[in-house]
């Protein structure tokens, strides 16, 4: 089978008796890329800037140029879909593994199983789809949930504060609280706003937006998220483990992916992540995790005094990523940088700047720079002093489980140097 014609979205959407919808044109940028002068309409442009993925800078005669704003996903009118893709060939299952790992350590690739596609939406909506399916094939999960009701009867128990404050003196209606078993709880809530989400997506394959809304339409009895209010919490368990990775990737979707309908009907959705967010998220989890194999306590975001305080002056504060500490002291600093410029080795001189701080204001004689990467580990030794800082590359080119196993590697060569400092300690001592 052919492939899709270059400008053209991959599977395009036939009307029924009416022929081919009019394309939508595919442009793909590289993060660190300078940038593409595309004709666009003022609305595609506009939503593009509010978006945050790029900016959309009119140069005349319809012609704008599109230049990375410093965040990867992807935006989709009815007539463009801009993507933004990360450097390091890093694929739509990395990026979700990366999103979802900070916030669920057992969160693998498996928990995705994003559908390969030649675009974001084309991945995400099919494997929504596959993964709402497999959860609700056994039907509707349910589960407890605490209904407060005004009642003639008691039901549950009486909410004594609540009937005082609002009815003081009368017997009846009767403020209670009880446990409904029932299928509007959390999970299904989550889900159904995913699957709503998503159906919203312009220019969804029909045989997958009609499984979106088949899918839905098992939840309609769910009570719908408000829009921009907090997910609902849950907790994994016994019961809910067919909804386990469906809810995973549907929560993703939630925090990360918008979709609205404008004028006339006319649907627009982006998907934006701050790379170097979900990077420096991700290394703080994942090494705090692989630390925790030794002995200590790993801080994330530490706030560290950088100076002594003179009369009534202010402090400086530095917050390094991360900082073990041994016995209550700091033993070793960390710090994630996703070196996202096009010119690498000027942030980089910024960076041993910082770890040299961090070091100094700590009394820590090694610092690690944790950057995305397949290069060699390097020591740089301080000119005029004792500290060491260490340039750590990760792969995120690589499955989710080497790039755990990196980390791990990370966490056994620091711990190494803990234990080589204190017996240089020992021995000077």
């Amino acid at each position: 089978m052919p492939g899709p014609v270059a400008g053209q979205w991959p599977g395009q959407v036939t009307g029924r008796g009416r022929g081919p919808v009019a394309p939508c044109r595919h442009i793909v940028l590289d993060e660190l890329s300078a940038g593409a002068v595309e004709r666009l309409d003022a609305d595609t442009a506009a939503y593009i800037n509010a978006s945050g993925l790029a900016k959309a800078s009119p140069m005349g005669m319809g012609l704008y140029r599109i230049e990375p704003a410093g965040t990867v996903g992807s935006v989709r009118t009815p007539t463009v879909q801009l993507e933004v893709r990360p450097k390091g060939r890093l694929g739509l299952n990395g990026l979700l593994f990366l999103l979802g790992y900070a916030g669920d350590q057992g969160f693998r690739d498996e928990s995705v199983a994003a559908v390969e596609h030649t675009d974001l939406w084309s991945a995400l909506a099919e494997s929504l789809a596959q993964l709402a399916d497999r959860a609700l094939s056994r039907g509707v999960l349910q589960g407890y949930l605490m209904v407060e009701e005004s009642l003639r009867t008691v039901k549950g128990r009486i909410r004594i504060s609540d009937q005082i404050s609002r009815r003081p003196g009368m017997l009846v209606p009767l403020e209670v609280s009880y446990d409904e078993f029932t299928e509007d709880i959390a999970e299904n809530r989550i889900l159904r706003a995913a699957l709503e989400r998503m159906s919203q997506v312009p220019r969804v394959r029909p045989e997958v937006l009609s499984r979106l809304r088949q899918l839905k339409g098992k939840l309609d009895a769910v009570t719908r998220l408000q829009s921009g209010a907090p997910l609902p919490s849950w907790r994994p368990s016994r019961m809910n483990a067919r909804y386990q990775t469906a809810l995973r990737l549907a929560e993703l979707i939630l925090r990360n992916a918008s979709a609205e309908a404008g004028d006339g009907k006319q649907q627009s959705a982006s998907f934006v992540v701050d790379m170097a967010k979900v990077f420096e998220d991700f290394v703080g989890t994942a090494l705090r995790e692989a630390m925790a194999a030794f002995p200590g306590e790993m801080r994330l975001r530490y706030n560290a005094l950088l100076n002594e305080a003179v009369h009534d002056s202010d402090r400086i504060v530095v917050q390094p990523g991360a900082v073990h500490f041994l016995g209550g002291r700091p033993v070793m600093v960390y710090d994630a940088k996703y070196q996202a410029a096009a010119d690498a080795g000027a942030s980089l001189s910024g960076d041993h700047y910082r770890m040299l701080a961090y070091c100094t204001s700590l009394r820590v004689p090694t610092a690690w720079i944790i950057y995305p990467g397949a290069g060699e580990i390097k020591l740089r030794r301080i000119l005029n002093t004792d500290i060491d800082i260490v340039e750590f590359p990760l792969d995120l080119s690589r499955p989710p489980s080497e790039i755990l196993a990196q980390v791990a590697d990370l966490a056994q060569q620091s711990w190494g140097e803990v234990l080589r400092q204190a017996s240089i300690d020992r021995s000077a001592g």
